[in-house]
């Protein structure tokens, strides 16, 4: 849960502009779909853009308005199992591989669950809220913009797999920039501080700020493009067995690997799959669409390793949170004509940045009582972390200490590779 707390009437006029702001920008992103795109499902990690819009929606009439009223009467008692999504605390769940198949209730019915819970959720914030329910407020406002840029990733797929690659918005001409040389940039060892410390909002994965031994490195002052992928392809990158780990050689074989995920060769030129629809591919920005094993096969190939999310956060704690998010509206990574080798950049947005660090909990860690325990918790198995944020992700959303994690062989999150040594 969310250490933020919010009191006093200019403090709640924030809280209240806050929500109205990252509700508008959900319906914004959903604005560009028809109904029909936004009820289908495209695989079994990915959810329709409809149950985006209710889920976040239920959050709020789960863990605010029912928990602050226990006269609160619920918008339909269906959603309650509809658009819950792992929260076992509550209840009953419909099944996540076949949200899909919930043509009803319609997208016209979700807008009208969105306007009611927003209706409800104006007069608790401008009531008499107590710092923690308005630090849930904050965890469901930090949870839809999540769910944000999860509505693009799937949107992203969805559209995909369309053969008339169509568009989810119209493409704009952008000068195309050069990149620099790769270099890297040295850092000390010694104990440092991680985590986030509780002064700003942070999700619970963050804490508690811990000390920890970090090893002299060296970290790439830029993520590797997709001209420096191509040379891994070229050089027989997916047939060489030896650079990947056995789950990764494994999972290649199994799925038949050739690329990144919506790279496509036509005419042996390479195109790109992008949420403003296909173009050739452009060789100075960074790759995207790639597995952890695939992060780690390319490092291993270029004499280097992913680094850990220690070392990398230690060299974002000092950068500022600049870079291309969702609200550029370019949607896609973008080169970013730097020559300054003098530090790390790009640190944030354009890609999710690979690391070979597992999502485990931190040293101290307590997972939060009731249900809102199962948010992050639950899921310290099996995943790596990725650190950044990326070109879908809100500005305001990231920071040096925000971990996000997945399965190592996901790709349709925007993932890239930043190199260690």
């Amino acid at each position: 849960m969310s250490t933020v707390a919010v009191s006093p009437s200019n403090s709640i006029s924030m809280l209240a502009e806050r929500y109205a702001a990252v509700r508008a920008q959900s319906t914004a992103l959903a604005r560009p779909l028809s109904p029909e795109d936004a009820c289908v499902q495209s695989m079994d990690d990915a959810s329709p853009a409809k149950w985006h819009l209710a889920h976040t929606s239920w959050f709020f009439e789960t863990f605010v308005l029912a928990q602050s009223n226990t006269n609160y009467t619920p918008f339909d008692p269906n959603y309650r199992v509809l658009f819950n999504s792992y929260y076992n605390a509550v209840g009953a769940q419909y099944s996540r591989p076949h949200r899909g198949l919930l043509t009803r209730p319609s997208l016209s019915d979700i807008h009208a669950y969105r306007s009611h819970i927003d209706t409800q959720m104006s007069r608790v914030i401008e009531g008499d809220i107590d710092p923690e329910l308005a630090a849930i407020i904050e965890v469901g406002l930090h949870h839809e913009q999540q769910h944000q840029e999860l509505l693009l990733m799937d949107i992203k797929h969805l559209l995909s797999c369309n053969p008339v690659a169509p568009a989810y918005i119209a493409h704009v001409e952008r000068p195309v920039l050069a990149t620099s040389e790769l270099s890297f940039c040295d850092y000390p060892g010694g104990i440092i501080r991680v985590g986030a410390d509780g002064t700003d909002f942070s999700f619970d994965n963050e804490r508690p700020c811990h000390d920890a031994l970090l090893h002299e490195y060296s970290l790439a002052t830029r993520p590797i493009t997709n001209k420096e992928y191509l040379a891994f392809i070229s050089d027989g990158g997916y047939h060489n067995s030896l650079l990947w780990l056995a789950d990764g050689w494994a999972t290649v074989k199994k799925h038949d690997w050739e690329a990144p995920m919506y790279w496509r060769n036509t005419d042996d030129q390479w195109f790109e799959f992008s949420l403003t629809g296909e173009h050739p591919l452009v060789p100075n920005a960074p790759v995207v669409h790639i597995s952890y094993y695939e992060a780690d096969a390319y490092a291993r190939w270029a004499n280097a390793r992913l680094p850990t999310e220690t070392e990398w956060e230690f060299a974002a704690n000092d950068t500022a949170t600049h870079g291309n998010f969702v609200e550029h509206e370019y949607l896609h990574p973008q080169a970013n004509g730097s020559t300054d080798l003098s530090h790390p950049t790009q640190l944030f947005g354009d890609v999710w940045e690979w690391t070979m660090s597992p999502y485990i909990p931190y040293p101290g860690f307590q997972t939060p009582a009731g249900a809102i325990g199962e948010y992050n918790g639950k899921f310290m198995s099996g995943q790596m972390v990725l650190r950044g944020g990326c070109c879908v992700t809100p500005h305001e959303h990231i920071r040096a200490t925000y971990r996000n994690f997945f399965y190592p062989a996901n790709r349709w999150q925007f993932g890239g590779i930043r190199l260690a040594r």
